[in-house]
């Protein structure tokens, strides 16, 4: 008999008040009544300097990636909410992938092929942020090989989305991330 998948949930954004992180919040509790492990993290816990080969060169990979990392292979499942900025991922979040790239060992390896990743964005626009979702669906893909969930849910007008309960009132946007999680939960008990 498999074990309860373990989790990871996180935002490309720590700004407070961000819509991404009311998706990851509510992404979490959706998973944790769910018979899983769930872990919600905030990318400030684990400050990093902007990526930089002379910088790892010098100094290798910062302590904080390592950390990153190792709750990353903890888990059989990845969710990130990603905000849009200038129609692509954040400063942030792909500061962060670009250092937990950089690492290397066996202990490492597999990093992002062994387990899924699944990817939501809010937007106060029309266009919901899919256009960092597209971006980071191709960077965790096509340049790092994870296997990423065609699931995804795109929360249009954020600003107005959740109700006083953290809810999605969006009717379609809820739909998407029941499936979402129905769907993380399926392929992360593969790799449990």
């Amino acid at each position: 008999m498999r074990g309860r998948p373990n989790l990871l949930v996180l935002s490309g954004s720590t700004r407070g008040g961000s819509h991404n992180g009311r998706l990851a919040a509510l992404a979490a509790r959706d998973l944790a009544l769910h018979d899983v492990e769930v872990r919600l993290l905030s990318l400030a816990d684990y400050p990093l300097p902007l990526y930089d080969g002379d910088l790892e060169a010098a100094r290798g990979v910062p302590e904080a990636a390592l950390k990153l990392a190792d709750l990353v292979l903890a888990s059989q499942g990845v969710f990130i909410a990603s905000p849009e900025y200038n129609q692509s991922v954040t400063p942030l979040l792909k500061n962060s992938i670009d250092w937990l790239s950089r690492i290397r060992g066996d202990r490492y390896r597999g990093l992002w092929t062994e387990r899924v990743f699944a990817i939501g964005a809010a937007s106060p626009g029309h266009f919901a942020g899919i256009r960092s979702l597209m971006h980071l669906r191709h960077i965790l893909e096509n340049a790092l090989g994870a296997r990423v969930l065609t699931q995804q849910v795109a929360v249009p007008y954020a600003d107005k989305a959740f109700d006083e309960g953290g809810n999605l009132a969006n009717d379609k946007a809820a739909a998407q991330l029941e499936r979402l999680v129905t769907a993380l939960i399926g392929e992360a008990g593969r790799f449990v």
